[in-house]
């Protein structure tokens, strides 16, 4: 397991991010002929609800201790052969803001926020995700999906050689005790669901750091550098006990970030 940084200026936290380029088409006119409206996400019955206390993500009091895990600070994540972490750092301020999960060509950020102790958070970061997209002239779909209620958000862009295309990423968000936790799949896991098996079982893993704190809601919750990671070659951050050699791309570029508040 391999870790890095990415920076992000003030103004790129503020932006509708998350969006990582996936495998569109579109015709002559514009109309897409393949890509995020043939989606391989099979939807939830809609009455159903996700059950966290029993599926994860956990709470640090739900787990018996950290050992095994990534210890970010507010986030502790489970290892895997192949997966690539890089923090976030806001230029302006220098904290980690996010961390970004890359496996298998795909990506997965996870940013955790606090929250009180009745008022659920997720509802209203839906709409307020739904409001940046659309400035852009993208369209947002509320799909009954893995976790509950998911947000696929697409947004207009060209694609690398110059045609029309979609941005394109899944919103999930989960309403802990005291804490809500965003994740933003993009890559192929943005568009299928065999694509996104893995990250989602390493978002079902999250362990989320409270503390005790007093923050304001949807106030970041502090992530660090794990302290066993040490800096190696071109700048990448590989932890003792997992070498970049083991597989990922520390310098992947993964979902951005979209501002809650």
């Amino acid at each position: 397991m391999a870790f890095g940084f990415g920076r992000k200026n003030k103004n790129s936290v503020d932006e509708p991010e998350g969006l990582e380029p996936a495998a569109v088409d579109v015709d002559e006119d514009g109309k897409v002929i393949a890509g995020p409206d043939m989606l391989d996400l099979p939807p939830n019955p809609a009455d159903t609800v996700y059950e966290r206390e029993l599926h994860g993500p956990l709470d640090s009091s739900e787990v018996e201790g950290t050992d095994g895990y990534v210890d970010l600070g507010a986030l502790l994540i489970t290892p895997r052969e192949g997966l690539s972490l890089r923090l976030e750092v806001e230029e302006s301020t220098a904290r980690v803001i996010a961390v970004t999960l890359d496996l298998n060509g795909s990506s997965l950020q996870l940013q955790a926020f606090a929250a009180s102790r009745s008022e659920k958070l997720w509802r209203d970061i839906r709409e307020q995700i739904g409001l940046s997209v659309g400035s852009q002239g993208g369209e947002i779909e509320i799909l009954d999906g893995t976790f509950g209620k998911e947000v696929l958000a697409k947004v207009p862009a060209l694609s690398s050689d110059g045609s029309k295309g979609f941005r394109v990423a899944r919103f999930i968000g989960i309403d802990g005790p005291r804490w809500f936790l965003r994740g933003v799949l993009g890559g192929n896991a943005a568009v299928d669901s065999e694509a996104a098996q893995e990250l989602e079982d390493l978002f079902r893993g999250v362990v989320v750091v409270r503390g005790e704190t007093p923050l304001p809601p949807r106030d970041l919750l502090l992530l660090r550098l794990p302290k066993d990671a040490v800096a190696g070659p071109q700048g990448d951050l590989a932890a003792d006990h997992a070498s970049p050699a083991q597989g990922g791309e520390p310098f992947r570029r993964g979902p951005e970030i979209t501002a809650i508040g």
